[in-house]
């Protein structure tokens, strides 16, 4: 709980501010009105049941002051039952993890007296979103004041004037105290260690927490291959014969570290009680639109889109803008290495420092040209992809990842890819590679920490102040924490982020055997990217909702699909290299044929080591199996009283001749 501020809710009870809610300034009063009651009202009468008040008036300190901004929390009794309806996970006094239950709750190993230690703030904030999202129409046929505002009974509210514009913002508010302590242990002592990882999920969440867990487990996975790598480099510098040892530990590396991520994986969710969670039935997003029917699901009204439909925009608009673009970055493509053909020959002509220099000067420009391709496209596809009217926010994302991991890849890689396998010029290929590793990663620096904390100190004059009295550890009032936390950028979620490592571990799994300090590189850059994160979390975003979590969902395949390239990239190259082609002078096709059986029987051991490496250790899955066992037993317990309870009945009333 957020300790020493408080509010007063209208029938006088005191509550600790959790959540933000914003409205536009210009909201007609009968749709607050409406919309607050909607909030306050008893569950058994539709209600959310929680405790939400306005931001007092006094500390509107200009006119341009929001006046519609309310504080929303909830009693202790409110967030249990909320805890039990969302299938929270926590302790139990036998150290497994299990569903909360309000019956059971004195078992449970953190419990003590009425609880108000028991849920973190997090998990506070994430139960009264949850209550607000399924807060849902009931006989209202428009929102009050606004006639063409149609509401669908069983359909969320929140929803639906946060996609009209009624709702401008919700937040969850940051704890001061424990930021303080989270951001010292995290981020402002320099030192090596891991990070404060439970610390990040218990004021962020599990989503966040495994982002991070994510970060730091692929920077320590490659410090072997830095180790072997710096020495290689420097003994080899010129020697691109030699790399075929470096290819075949790259083989073994992009598969193992996997499949040990997903071990570590479990073992943090199951420590979260988010392993056995059951995902929430997914409501539909808020931008879906579509002829109004009822779901076969839930027998709800709710708009309904032909399945036809989106698949003709996918295919006939999204696809072909897909290959558009594809075949717009190859362009690109090309004109690099003309610019790389005509500074050769420069060069060529006239040997100097500078023109040594200029040499450098196509890659880096292909670089940034790349990084602004990339974004252009990223605001693309989102378009495109929103404009595909998905039914769910999972199927949303599904279908934005795939866009943009297929044209991202394309656009970073396909450079190399030429070089390596038409032109043959492993040069060539480590100054393209290093250009372009070196060159994203201070344009990524730049573009994700700098300018973002930039951005936020020069807002304005008075955010300024706030931002310099909140560094100066100076304990603010409500109303201006509410106000300088409003001005906070949004944090827009982990994809971006899992993007960057995507793109990175390709630079070191596909091509880092002729550039084996791209490693070293890459675990800088992970080294400044965890502190720049951390310090934007803190400091720069407002504090996003908790996101439960088992695993980094589906960057998992994607960082699979990439190992698998990764087994055919580095068979190709070892073919390539002069130790393996002197073994077959005379016949490149029994060379080919050699490399392609090589890289099939890899692909089998790799997809072999999938399943002799169990996704979870075994001490879990003993623990998961026997909590499955007590429930199985439980329930049969139940359903055994249940049928003793009935045959007494039966031989009650035939006792009684009453049957």
């Amino acid at each position: 709980m957020q300790k020493g501020l408080s509010v007063s809710d209208s029938d006088g009870s005191t509550f600790a501010p959790l959540v933000v809610l914003e409205l536009a300034p210009n909201t007609k009063e009968e749709a607050v009105e409406w919309l607050l009651k909607r909030i306050r009202d008893k569950q058994q009468d539709g209600g959310a049941e929680l405790l939400v008040e306005k931001l007092s008036p006094e500390d509107q300190s200009t006119e341009k002051d929001n006046p519609n901004v309310y504080m929303v929390g909830a009693s202790m009794r409110r967030l249990l039952f909320g805890a039990e309806d969302v299938g929270l996970f926590k302790e139990f006094n036998d150290g497994t993890m299990r569903s909360f239950t309000c019956a059971n709750r004195h078992n449970f190993k953190e419990f003590q007296g009425d609880g108000d230690s028991f849920l973190s703030m997090a998990e506070c904030q994430y139960i009264i979103k949850h209550e607000l999202d399924t807060l849902r129409a009931k006989g209202e046929a428009h929102v009050p004041g606004y006639p063409k505002m149609k509401l669908y009974p069983g359909k969320s509210v929140i929803r639906r004037i946060q996609s009209k514009g009624i709702l401008v913002q919700i937040f969850p508010l940051h704890e001061n105290e424990e930021l303080k302590r989270l951001s010292f242990s995290w981020y402002k002592q320099f030192k090596l260690s891991f990070q404060p990882l439970d610390d990040i999920r218990h004021y962020f969440g599990e989503g966040l927490a495994l982002y991070f867990a994510f970060l730091e487990y692929f920077t320590f996975a490659l410090i072997p291959m830095a180790i072997i790598g710096i020495p290689y480099y420097l003994f080899d510098w010129e020697d691109y014969d030699k790399y075929t040892v470096f290819a075949g530990f790259n083989l073994v590396w992009c598969t193992v570290i996997l499949e040990l991520w997903k071990r570590l994986s479990a073992s943090l969710a199951y420590r979260w009680g988010t392993l056995s969670r059951k995902k929430a039935f997914e409501e539909p997003r808020p931008g879906f639109h579509g002829i109004l029917g009822f779901n076969p699901v839930t027998g709800r009204e709710e708009p309904l889109y032909p399945n036809f439909k989106r698949q003709l925009r996918i295919y006939l608009v999204s696809v072909p803008f897909v290959l558009l673009c594809l075949y717009l970055s190859l362009y690109v493509m090309m004109i690099y290495f003309e610019m790389e053909g005509w500074v050769l020959m420069i060069h060529d002509e006239e040997p100097t420092f500078w023109t040594g220099v200029l040499l450098f000067i196509p890659s880096v420009i292909y670089a940034v040209v790349i990084e602004i391709m990339n974004l252009i496209y990223r605001y693309a596809a989102e378009y495109l992809t929103n404009w595909e009217n998905h039914r769910l926010e999972s199927t949303f994302q599904n279908h934005l990842v795939l866009k943009v991991l297929v044209f991202n890849f394309f656009n970073c890689f396909a450079s190399l890819f030429y070089i390596a396998f038409v032109m043959q010029d492993m040069g060539l290929l480590r100054q393209s590679l290093a250009t372009l590793l070196i060159t994203s990663q201070i344009l990524n620096q730049i573009m994700e920490a700098f300018l973002p904390y930039w951005l936020q100190r020069r807002r304005n004059k008075k955010a300024h102040r706030r931002v310099i009295k909140t560094l100066a550890d100076k304990e603010l009032p409500l109303s201006d924490q509410v106000k300088l936390e409003a001005d906070m950028s949004t944090y827009l979620g982990t994809f971006d982020d899992y993007l960057e490592l995507f793109l990175l571990f390709g630079y070191v799994s596909l091509f880092s055997c002729v550039y084996p300090l791209a490693a070293v590189l890459v675990v800088l850059n992970n080294v400044t990217e965890m502190y720049s994160d951390a310090l934007k979390m803190c400091k720069v975003f407002k504090r996003p909702f908790s996101e439960p979590a088992a695993d980094v969902g589906v960057w998992q395949l994607a960082f699979e699909a990439m190992s698998v390239i990764a087994v055919v990239t580095n068979c190709a190259l070892i073919g390539m290299s002069p130790q393996v082609k002197s073994y077959f002078p005379e016949s490149d096709t029994q060379l080919i044929m050699w490399v392609v059986a090589g890289e099939h029987l890899l692909l089998a051991v790799k997809f072999i080591l999938t399943f002799v490496i169990p996704d979870i250790p075994k001490n879990i899955q003993i623990k998961l199996s026997r909590l499955e066992f007590e429930s199985l037993e439980a329930l049969k317990k139940r359903v055994s009283t249940a049928s003793l309870a009935f045959n007494g009945v039966i031989f009650y009333l035939k006792l009684n001749k009453g049957y």
